[in-house]
């Protein structure tokens, strides 16, 4: 197989989601960078690919890129996969893409699962004009980040925890105004995926009642979106 790093997309939920190409790579490839092996190891077992896997997460891939970038340019075929959908996208992987760039290895990115797409899609809002924000900060710099976005006119992308969601979109309220359209999608791909649409303060009232469960892509309408719809 030609040596060049592959990202390799996983399903969010729904083994089906798995394209026969990404089984085709991680079979053929020389090594997989997981970011939970554990993890990966049941995919990789149900899919029947015996490819042998290293440990790739945020908390080791400083120490190991440099080593990787070797192995590629010495000519090894490497796939990197994270838990769930496509590497890098609040995941590791930027950091590795970007060493392998700079030392001339080339780089494959396959098609596949991600979960703020279909979010987006099913949320109603507009989607020809987005900005993915992923993760809010938790502490240092929220506020600003959170002042600065209000103002954003584009539909706006996050994802969030269940036990920070309540916080978030109360903050949004404070922030964005709490007649602002949004759209929280959970557990995508999966038995109980479920779509709240309405306000944030309804959605705030709805998650106030029921305990949030899962992993959640919220999807917040731009400035003006209101009075545009």
């Amino acid at each position: 197989m030609e040596s060049k790093l592959y990202l390799v997309p996983t399903p969010i939920g729904n083994l089906e989601d798995m394209t026969f190409r990404a089984i085709r790579v991680l079979k053929e490839v020389d090594l997989i960078l997981a970011e939970d092996t554990r993890t990966s190891g049941k995919l990789l077992k149900h899919f029947e690919i015996s490819t042998h896997m290293h440990s790739h997460h945020m908390h080791n891939e400083h120490k190991t890129v440099a080593n990787i970038v070797q192995r590629l340019k010495n000519g090894e075929a490497i796939a990197l996969i994270s838990d769930a959908g496509t590497p890098a996208i609040s995941d590791p992987g930027f950091l590795l893409t970007r060493a392998c760039l700079e030392n001339g290895v080339e780089i494959e990115c396959l098609p596949g699962a991600t979960a703020f797409v279909p979010a987006l899609v099913n949320s109603g809002l507009p989607n020809d004009k987005f900005v993915f924000e992923g993760f809010l900060p938790v502490k240092k710099g929220r506020q600003t980040r959170l002042t600065f976005l209000a103002e954003e006119t584009r539909t706006m992308i996050f994802y969030e925890s269940p036990h920070k969601l309540v916080k978030t979109l109360t903050n949004f309220g404070e922030y964005f105004g709490e007649d602002r359209p949004i759209s929280v999608s959970r557990e995508l791909t999966k038995l109980y995926e479920e779509t709240i649409r309405g306000t944030v303060a309804e959605v705030l009232e709805h998650f106030t009642k029921k305990d949030p469960k899962g992993e959640f892509v919220v999807v917040v309408g731009g400035k003006n979106s209101k009075e545009k719809g």
